[in-house]
Protein backbone atom coordinates (compact mmCIF):
# COMPACT_ATOMS: atom_id res chain seq x y z
CA UNK A 1 0.00 0.00 0.00
CA UNK A 2 1.22 3.50 -0.88
CA UNK A 3 3.76 5.20 1.38
CA UNK A 4 3.88 2.46 4.01
CA UNK A 5 7.16 0.91 2.90
CA UNK A 6 9.82 1.56 5.53
CA UNK A 7 7.40 2.73 8.22
CA UNK A 8 7.70 1.28 11.72
CA UNK A 9 4.68 -0.10 13.55
CA UNK A 10 4.19 -1.34 17.11
CA UNK A 11 1.33 -3.81 17.56
CA UNK A 12 0.32 -4.92 21.05
CA UNK A 13 -1.48 -8.20 21.58
CA UNK A 14 0.28 -9.64 18.53
CA UNK A 15 0.60 -13.22 19.77
CA UNK A 16 -2.58 -14.37 18.01
CA UNK A 17 -5.88 -13.32 16.46
CA UNK A 18 -6.28 -9.79 15.16
CA UNK A 19 -2.91 -8.55 16.44
CA UNK A 20 -1.06 -11.30 14.61
CA UNK A 21 -3.08 -10.67 11.44
CA UNK A 22 -2.35 -6.92 11.58
CA UNK A 23 1.37 -7.59 12.00
CA UNK A 24 1.31 -9.89 8.98
CA UNK A 25 -0.63 -7.41 6.83
CA UNK A 26 1.64 -4.52 7.76
CA UNK A 27 4.86 -6.51 7.22
CA UNK A 28 3.75 -7.63 3.76
CA UNK A 29 3.37 -3.98 2.79
CA UNK A 30 6.96 -3.22 3.76
CA UNK A 31 6.29 -1.99 7.31
CA UNK A 32 8.89 -2.84 9.95
CA UNK A 33 6.78 -4.43 12.65
CA UNK A 34 7.39 -4.85 16.37
CA UNK A 35 5.16 -7.59 17.71
CA UNK A 36 4.36 -7.22 21.39
CA UNK A 37 2.55 -9.51 23.80
CA UNK A 38 2.78 -11.07 27.23
CA UNK A 39 3.85 -14.50 25.95
CA UNK A 40 7.38 -14.17 24.61
CA UNK A 41 7.36 -17.58 22.92
CA UNK A 42 4.30 -16.78 20.78
CA UNK A 43 5.40 -13.37 19.55
CA UNK A 44 8.94 -14.63 18.88
CA UNK A 45 7.50 -17.43 16.75
CA UNK A 46 5.23 -15.02 14.84
CA UNK A 47 8.12 -12.64 14.19
CA UNK A 48 10.35 -15.51 13.08
CA UNK A 49 7.71 -16.67 10.58
CA UNK A 50 7.65 -13.18 9.05
CA UNK A 51 11.44 -13.00 8.88
CA UNK A 52 11.46 -16.34 7.04
CA UNK A 53 9.41 -14.59 4.35
CA UNK A 54 12.09 -11.91 4.07
CA UNK A 55 10.09 -9.38 6.07
CA UNK A 56 11.30 -7.06 8.84
CA UNK A 57 9.81 -8.20 12.15
CA UNK A 58 11.00 -8.33 15.75
CA UNK A 59 9.35 -9.24 19.03
CA UNK A 60 9.32 -7.51 22.40
CA UNK A 61 7.45 -8.98 25.40
CA UNK A 62 5.21 -6.48 27.20
CA UNK A 63 2.31 -6.51 29.64
CA UNK A 64 0.44 -3.36 28.68
CA UNK A 65 -1.13 -3.04 32.13
CA UNK A 66 2.34 -2.05 33.41
CA UNK A 67 3.34 1.48 32.30
CA UNK A 68 7.04 0.73 32.80
CA UNK A 69 6.84 -2.17 30.36
CA UNK A 70 5.01 -0.02 27.81
CA UNK A 71 7.71 2.62 28.18
CA UNK A 72 10.35 -0.09 27.65
CA UNK A 73 8.54 -1.17 24.47
CA UNK A 74 8.70 2.36 23.06
CA UNK A 75 12.36 2.71 24.05
CA UNK A 76 13.14 -0.57 22.28
CA UNK A 77 11.52 0.75 19.09
CA UNK A 78 13.54 3.96 19.27
CA UNK A 79 16.79 2.10 19.87
CA UNK A 80 16.08 -0.39 17.09
CA UNK A 81 14.73 1.92 14.39
CA UNK A 82 15.23 5.49 15.63
CA UNK A 83 11.49 6.24 15.45
CA UNK A 84 8.08 4.64 15.04
CA UNK A 85 5.16 5.79 12.89
CA UNK A 86 2.21 3.60 13.86
CA UNK A 87 1.01 2.33 17.24
CA UNK A 88 -1.84 -0.19 17.42
CA UNK A 89 -3.36 -0.75 20.86
CA UNK A 90 -4.83 -4.19 20.26
CA UNK A 91 -4.02 -6.09 23.48
CA UNK A 92 -7.14 -7.12 25.35
CA UNK A 93 -8.78 -9.88 27.36
CA UNK A 94 -12.43 -10.89 27.59
CA UNK A 95 -12.59 -12.05 31.21
CA UNK A 96 -15.18 -14.61 32.37
CA UNK A 97 -18.58 -14.61 30.68
CA UNK A 98 -21.36 -14.14 33.21
CA UNK A 99 -23.28 -11.76 35.41
CA UNK A 100 -21.27 -8.95 36.95
CA UNK A 101 -21.54 -10.27 40.51
CA UNK A 102 -20.39 -13.73 39.46
CA UNK A 103 -16.92 -12.31 38.81
CA UNK A 104 -14.42 -11.79 41.59
CA UNK A 105 -13.20 -8.24 42.05
CA UNK A 106 -9.81 -9.34 40.71
CA UNK A 107 -11.37 -10.90 37.58
CA UNK A 108 -13.17 -7.64 36.85
CA UNK A 109 -10.21 -5.38 37.55
CA UNK A 110 -7.87 -7.58 35.52
CA UNK A 111 -9.94 -6.83 32.40
CA UNK A 112 -9.85 -3.11 33.18
CA UNK A 113 -6.09 -3.09 33.76
CA UNK A 114 -5.35 -4.75 30.43
CA UNK A 115 -8.03 -3.23 28.21
CA UNK A 116 -8.44 0.28 29.61
CA UNK A 117 -5.11 1.08 31.17
CA UNK A 118 -3.26 -0.75 28.41
CA UNK A 119 -4.82 1.59 25.85
CA UNK A 120 -4.15 4.58 28.10
CA UNK A 121 -0.48 3.71 28.61
CA UNK A 122 0.04 2.94 24.92
CA UNK A 123 -1.76 6.07 23.74
CA UNK A 124 0.17 8.38 26.05
CA UNK A 125 3.60 7.00 25.13
CA UNK A 126 2.76 6.99 21.41
CA UNK A 127 1.48 10.58 21.48
CA UNK A 128 4.60 11.73 23.33
CA UNK A 129 6.58 10.52 20.31
CA UNK A 130 4.15 11.58 17.58
CA UNK A 131 3.32 15.13 18.68
CA UNK A 132 6.83 16.64 18.41
CA UNK A 133 7.14 15.04 14.95
CA UNK A 134 3.67 16.28 13.92
CA UNK A 135 2.93 12.89 12.38
CA UNK A 136 1.96 9.36 13.33
CA UNK A 137 -1.05 7.05 13.44
CA UNK A 138 -2.58 5.81 16.71
CA UNK A 139 -5.15 3.03 16.26
CA UNK A 140 -7.17 1.89 19.27
CA UNK A 141 -9.22 -1.28 18.93
CA UNK A 142 -12.87 -1.35 19.99
CA UNK A 143 -15.16 -4.35 20.47
CA UNK A 144 -18.54 -5.47 21.77
CA UNK A 145 -19.95 -2.88 24.14
CA UNK A 146 -18.36 0.18 22.56
CA UNK A 147 -21.76 1.47 21.45
CA UNK A 148 -24.02 0.13 24.20
CA UNK A 149 -24.30 -2.25 27.17
CA UNK A 150 -23.69 -5.97 26.68
CA UNK A 151 -25.13 -8.19 29.40
CA UNK A 152 -22.82 -10.83 30.87
CA UNK A 153 -19.77 -9.07 29.41
CA UNK A 154 -19.89 -6.01 31.63
CA UNK A 155 -16.16 -5.80 32.31
CA UNK A 156 -15.14 -6.22 28.67
CA UNK A 157 -17.96 -4.10 27.22
CA UNK A 158 -17.39 -1.26 29.66
CA UNK A 159 -13.72 -1.08 28.71
CA UNK A 160 -14.57 -0.90 25.03
CA UNK A 161 -17.05 1.93 25.64
CA UNK A 162 -14.34 3.74 27.58
CA UNK A 163 -11.77 3.18 24.81
CA UNK A 164 -14.14 4.68 22.25
CA UNK A 165 -14.82 7.83 24.27
CA UNK A 166 -11.18 8.18 25.33
CA UNK A 167 -9.92 7.83 21.76
CA UNK A 168 -12.36 10.30 20.23
CA UNK A 169 -11.68 12.83 23.02
CA UNK A 170 -7.94 12.45 22.44
CA UNK A 171 -8.47 13.10 18.74
CA UNK A 172 -10.36 16.30 19.51
CA UNK A 173 -7.69 17.53 21.91
CA UNK A 174 -4.98 17.17 19.26
CA UNK A 175 -7.02 17.69 16.10
CA UNK A 176 -4.55 20.15 14.58
CA UNK A 177 -1.38 18.27 15.54
CA UNK A 178 -0.90 16.29 12.34
CA UNK A 179 -1.34 13.04 14.28
CA UNK A 180 -4.11 10.64 13.29
CA UNK A 181 -6.03 9.16 16.23
CA UNK A 182 -8.52 6.46 15.24
CA UNK A 183 -11.08 4.19 16.92
CA UNK A 184 -11.31 0.90 15.03
CA UNK A 185 -14.19 -1.55 15.48
CA UNK A 186 -13.07 -4.79 13.76
CA UNK A 187 -16.42 -6.51 14.24
CA UNK A 188 -17.01 -10.08 15.30
CA UNK A 189 -14.02 -12.28 14.44
CA UNK A 190 -13.45 -16.01 14.45
CA UNK A 191 -10.60 -16.00 16.98
CA UNK A 192 -9.68 -17.53 20.34
CA UNK A 193 -11.49 -14.66 22.05
CA UNK A 194 -14.74 -16.38 21.07
CA UNK A 195 -13.72 -20.04 21.31
CA UNK A 196 -11.64 -20.04 24.51
CA UNK A 197 -14.31 -19.27 27.13
CA UNK A 198 -14.32 -18.98 30.90
CA UNK A 199 -17.82 -18.93 32.35
CA UNK A 200 -20.12 -20.06 35.16
CA UNK A 201 -22.31 -23.15 35.22
CA UNK A 202 -25.69 -21.49 34.42
CA UNK A 203 -24.27 -20.06 31.19
CA UNK A 204 -22.56 -23.16 29.79
CA UNK A 205 -25.50 -24.56 27.80
CA UNK A 206 -26.38 -21.15 26.41
CA UNK A 207 -22.83 -20.59 25.17
CA UNK A 208 -22.27 -24.04 23.72
CA UNK A 209 -25.61 -23.83 21.93
CA UNK A 210 -25.44 -20.29 20.59
CA UNK A 211 -21.77 -19.46 20.17
CA UNK A 212 -21.07 -21.83 17.23
CA UNK A 213 -24.05 -20.35 15.38
CA UNK A 214 -22.85 -16.82 16.10
CA UNK A 215 -19.33 -17.57 14.87
CA UNK A 216 -20.53 -19.23 11.67
CA UNK A 217 -23.07 -16.48 10.97
CA UNK A 218 -21.05 -13.38 11.76
CA UNK A 219 -17.47 -14.32 12.58
CA UNK A 220 -15.00 -13.01 10.03
CA UNK A 221 -11.40 -14.05 9.68
CA UNK A 222 -9.10 -11.54 11.41
CA UNK A 223 -7.36 -10.95 8.08
CA UNK A 224 -10.46 -9.08 6.90
CA UNK A 225 -10.20 -6.56 9.74
CA UNK A 226 -6.41 -6.40 9.35
CA UNK A 227 -6.83 -5.05 5.82
CA UNK A 228 -8.95 -2.20 7.19
CA UNK A 229 -6.34 -1.46 9.86
CA UNK A 230 -3.78 -1.30 7.05
CA UNK A 231 -5.92 1.30 5.32
CA UNK A 232 -6.14 3.36 8.52
CA UNK A 233 -2.35 3.34 8.82
CA UNK A 234 -1.82 4.30 5.18
CA UNK A 235 -1.57 7.68 3.48
CA UNK A 236 -5.32 7.43 2.75
CA UNK A 237 -5.94 8.87 6.22
CA UNK A 238 -3.20 11.50 6.18
CA UNK A 239 -4.55 14.78 7.55
CA UNK A 240 -7.49 13.02 9.18
CA UNK A 241 -8.18 12.23 12.82
CA UNK A 242 -11.07 11.20 15.04
CA UNK A 243 -12.32 8.58 12.60
CA UNK A 244 -14.42 5.76 14.00
CA UNK A 245 -14.17 2.94 11.49
CA UNK A 246 -16.13 -0.31 11.55
CA UNK A 247 -15.79 -3.58 9.64
CA UNK A 248 -19.11 -5.13 8.65
CA UNK A 249 -22.68 -3.89 9.05
CA UNK A 250 -26.05 -4.84 10.49
CA UNK A 251 -27.02 -6.12 7.04
CA UNK A 252 -24.01 -8.49 7.03
CA UNK A 253 -25.11 -9.74 10.46
CA UNK A 254 -28.68 -10.33 9.26
CA UNK A 255 -27.56 -12.13 6.09
CA UNK A 256 -25.23 -14.36 8.10
CA UNK A 257 -27.98 -15.49 10.46
CA UNK A 258 -30.40 -15.95 7.56
CA UNK A 259 -27.85 -18.19 5.89
CA UNK A 260 -27.42 -20.26 9.06
CA UNK A 261 -31.19 -20.55 9.42
CA UNK A 262 -31.55 -21.88 5.89
CA UNK A 263 -28.74 -24.38 6.46
CA UNK A 264 -30.53 -25.64 9.54
CA UNK A 265 -33.91 -25.75 7.78
CA UNK A 266 -32.58 -27.79 4.87
CA UNK A 267 -30.22 -29.80 7.09
CA UNK A 268 -27.16 -28.79 5.12
CA UNK A 269 -23.67 -29.53 6.51
CA UNK A 270 -22.13 -26.80 8.67
CA UNK A 271 -18.60 -26.04 9.78
CA UNK A 272 -17.82 -27.52 13.17
CA UNK A 273 -16.78 -24.97 15.79
CA UNK A 274 -14.65 -26.30 18.63
CA UNK A 275 -15.21 -24.48 21.90
CA UNK A 276 -12.99 -24.80 24.93
CA UNK A 277 -15.22 -23.93 27.88
CA UNK A 278 -13.88 -23.72 31.42
CA UNK A 279 -16.39 -23.54 34.27
CA UNK A 280 -15.41 -21.60 37.39
CA UNK A 281 -17.37 -21.04 40.64
CA UNK A 282 -19.44 -17.89 41.06
CA UNK A 283 -18.15 -15.24 43.44
CA UNK A 284 -21.67 -14.04 44.28
CA UNK A 285 -22.42 -13.86 48.00
CA UNK A 286 -25.66 -12.32 49.37
CA UNK A 287 -25.11 -9.45 51.77
CA UNK A 288 -27.19 -10.34 54.79
CA UNK A 289 -28.22 -8.12 57.65
CA UNK A 290 -26.11 -8.64 60.74
CA UNK A 291 -27.88 -10.52 63.52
Amino acid sequence: MDQLDGKVAIITGASRGLGKAIAQAFAREGVKVILSGRTAKDIEQNAAELREQGLDAVAFPCDVSDPQQVDALACFALEKYGAFDIWVNNAGIAGPYGSTLDLTTEDFLSVLRTNMFGVYHGSVIAMRHFLPRKSGKLINILGAGSRGPVANQNAYGSTKAWIRVFTLALAKEYKDSGVGVFAFQPGLMDTDLLTEIITFEPFEKRLTGFMPILIRAAGKKPEVAARKALWLASSATDGKTGLEVRVGSSLDFFIGFLREGLRSLFRLPVRKIDLNVKIIPSAFEPLEKSK
